[in-house]
């Protein structure tokens, strides 16, 4: 599950209508892996997003949710879109409806990402769980009430949390106001912790940061 308070299923799901590319095919060599969390109560105050499962209360309230699983390149553009696809089967995304909840971007996600790693959308949900699982998410609420909060102090936590992963593989999106978005942790080609990128290891230390809390 995402770091949820709760989280409850819909009874049924309707089909998701085919993913159009937001870009061109490109099948790039794969050197690496970012597993991307979202820091929901962001998303859902800037979205203006007020009816989906993921914004809405009805279904739970959620902290950080699963936003994507994304193969890396080493120096050229990293691969997207590698093969056409038809959307994962209703059952299938419902099932991950409590990492990502919403269908629509699970299906987005293997369409766009999961189509240059598996040739099944089931091996790509499961190998996003298997990491997911594997990580400890820091308790973000409590963490925005410190004074003086940095980027820094969201890394020292979630090296606290999270034996073996070293502070250069634990990247941070913020948004121009110093809000977050999002956590993203950089693996090697073997799924191991490495050294993110400048463009994915986001801001220094120093850099002060706010956390919404959604209240």
């Amino acid at each position: 599950m995402a770091q949820a308070y709760q989280c409850t299923l819909p009874q049924t799901l309707a089909s998701v209508a085919p993913i159009k590319p937001d870009g061109a095919p490109r099948k790039t060599p794969v050197a690496g892996y970012t597993l991307t969390a979202s820091w929901s109560p962001d998303y859902c105050k800037t979205s203006g997003d007020t009816r989906s499962m993921q914004c809405s209360g009805t279904n739970g309230r959620f902290g950080f949710i699963l936003h994507g699983l994304w193969p890396e390149g080493r120096r050229d553009p990293p691969p997207q879109w590698c093969r056409s696809a038809p959307p994962p089967p209703p059952a299938l995304l419902r099932r991950h409806l409590c990492l990502t909840p919403s269908p629509q971007l699970l299906a987005h996600e293997w369409a766009k990402h999961g189509t240059c790693m598996t040739r099944r959308p089931e091996t790509f949900f499961q190998v996003s769980a298997v990491l997911w699982e594997s990580i400890h998410w820091p308790d973000a609420d409590t963490l925005s009430q410190k004074d003086g909060l940095t980027a820094g102090d969201l890394r020292d936590e979630f090296l606290a949390l999270n034996k073996g992963w070293r502070r250069e593989a634990v990247g941070l999106n913020i948004n121009p106001t110093g809000w977050l978005r999002e956590i993203r942790l950089c693996y090697d080609k073997r799924f191991r912790p490495a050294r993110c990128p400048p463009e994915r290891f986001g801001p220094s230390d120093a850099t002060m940061l706010k956390i919404w809390r959604g209240l």
